[in-house]
C-alpha cells in the first residue's frame, strides 16, 4: 500500500487531538490517527465534564475563560447547546473556613461571579449536606455542564469537513524522520508521511515521544474514579448543584436519576485501560457519609480514566527543542474539555509561529508558560 502524504499527522483521538486537528485543518492537510477502535475511548469518553472558571491554576483558568464564548455559541457543525447551567458549590468542613476564604480570593480574579455562602445557605442548595459538618461554602453560579460527546464530535466533523482524514485502529509503532519528513508506521504496517507530527496522545505522549527520539517531559498519568449511586426520592436532581469538598475528599455531580460521585483521586499510573479500585470507592463513600445524609451503601456502576499532568499542572504546547518537526500538545490534566477551544487556538498559533490569540493573551497566558522545555 502506498504511503499517504499529509502536512500534519496528529496522534491521539481524544479531545486534545481532535481540537488541535480541527484548528490546523483550516489551512493544512491533517491526518488524525487513534490506536483504539473508537475515538475518545479513554479519558475524554469517560469524563463528567464541567465548565468551571474556578478549576485549575491561573493558566488553566485563563484558557477556560477564553473558551467560554465558543462553548456558548459554537461554530457551524457543532450540535448545541454545548453548555447547560449547573451551579458549583464548594464546602469547607468545620475549621476550614479560612482556607475557603483564601480560595475565594484567589479564584475571584477570573471567576468574578463566585460568592461566599453560610452553611445554612449551602444546605438550602444541597439539602443532603449535614449542617453541623460544614462551616461555610462558596458558590459559582456561572458553572455549566458540558456536552462532551457533542463537543468532541463537532471537532471531528469539522476536521473532516476541512478535508482531514481520521484513522482508528491505527496504533503508532514507529516514527522515522528523513529528508525533513516523518514516516509514521501504524499497526498493520500501514504508513503515513508528514513534515510535522503532533503528539496529542494523552497518557501515552511520552511513549510517542520516545519513538520519535524526543526526551520525555515527565507528564504523569493519574487515575480518576467515578461511580454512580441512587439519589433519595426527595431530591430533585435537575436543580441540584455539583458539590465539592474543599479538601478534595470527594465531589458529587447530579445526573438524571442519580448522583455521580468521585473520590477526586489522582493515583499515579502507567498508561493503560484503567479500572476502578474498590478500596478507593469505599474510602470515598466513607467521606461522603461523614458530611451528608445520603447513607450510601451500594453503587450502580463505576469506571475510571487517566488524566495526564505536567509537573506544574499547565499544558505542554510547542515544538520540541531537540527533535525537528515534533510538536507537543499534552498535559491537559483534568481540564482538557473545558479549555479545549482556548488551548487549541493557542496551540495552532504556536504551531504557525503567530502570537497567541488576543483573548488568550489578555487572560495572562504566555507561550513561554506552555513550552515543552520550560522544565
Amino acid at each position: 500500500m502506498a504511503s499517504a502524504a499529509f502536512d500534519v499527522v496528529v496522534i491521539g483521538g481524544g479531545i486534545a487531538g481532535v481540537s488541535i486537528g480541527y484548528q490546523l485543518s483550516a489551512d493544512r492537510r491533517v491526518c488524525l490517527v487513534e490506536q483504539e477502535d473508537t475515538l475518545a475511548f479513554h479519558t475524554t469518553g469517560r469524563s463528567a465534564a464541567l465548565y468551571l472558571e474556578t478549576f485549575g491554576n491561573t493558566t488553566v483558568r485563563a484558557l477556560t475563560s477564553a473558551s467560554r464564548a465558543f462553548l456558548a455559541a459554537p461554530a457551524d457543525g457543532f450540535d448545541g447547546p454545548l453548555l447547560t447551567p449547573r451551579p458549583y458549590l464548594v464546602f469547607a468542613r468545620q475549621g476550614r473556613g479560612d482556607a475557603l476564604t483564601a480560595f475565594h480570593d484567589d479564584v475571584r480574579r477570573q471567576a468574578q461571579t463566585v460568592e461566599m455562602l453560610s452553611a445554612d445557605d449551602a444546605v438550602a442548595l444541597a439539602p443532603y449536606l449535614t449542617r453541623d459538618a460544614i462551616e461555610a461554602a462558596l458558590l459559582d453560579p456561572a458553572a455549566m455542564d458540558i456536552d462532551v460527546h457533542a463537543l468532541h464530535q463537532g471537532y471531528v466533523r469539522g476536521l473532516r469537513q476541512h478535508g482531514g482524514e481520521v484513522r482508528t485502529r491505527a496504533a503508532v509503532t514507529g516514527l522515522v524522520r528523513t529528508h525533513g519528513e516523518w514516516t509514521v508506521t501504524l499497526s498493520g504496517d500501514d504508513t503515513v508521511r508528514a513534515p510535522v507530527v503532533v503528539d496529542a496522545a494523552g497518557a501515552w505522549v511520552d511513549t510517542i515521544a520516545g519513538l520519535a527520539g524526543a526526551a520525555p517531559v515527565d507528564v504523569s498519568p493519574k487515575i480518576r474514579t467515578i461511580f454512580g449511586v441512587d439519589a433519595p426520592s426527595r431530591l430533585r436532581t435537575p436543580s441540584l448543584p455539583v458539590v465539592d469538598d474543599l479538601d478534595n475528599a470527594f465531589y458529587i455531580k447530579p445526573e438524571a436519576n442519580g448522583l455521580l460521585c468521585s473520590p477526586a483521586d489522582e493515583t499515579p499510573s502507567h498508561p493503560h485501560d484503567v479500572r476502578p479500585d474498590d478500596l478507593t470507592i469505599a474510602r470515598a463513600i466513607e467521606s461522603i457519609n461523614e458530611v451528608t445524609d445520603l447513607n450510601v451503601r451500594h453503587i450502580r456502576s463505576s469506571w475510571a480514566g487517566l488524566r495526564t499532568f505536567a509537573p506544574d499542572r499547565s499544558p505542554v504546547v510547542g515544538f520540541d527543542p531537540g527533535v525537528e518537526g515534533f510538536f507537543w500538545f499534552a498535559g491537559q490534566g483534568g481540564y482538557g474539555i473545558q479549555m479545549a477551544d482556548g488551548l487549541a487556538r493557542a496551540g495552532a498559533a504556536v504551531f504557525r509561529g503567530d502570537p497567541l490569540p488576543d483573548d488568550v493573551a489578555a487572560g495572562g497566558v504566555r507561550a513561554a508558560a506552555l513550552e515543552p522545555n520550560r522544565f
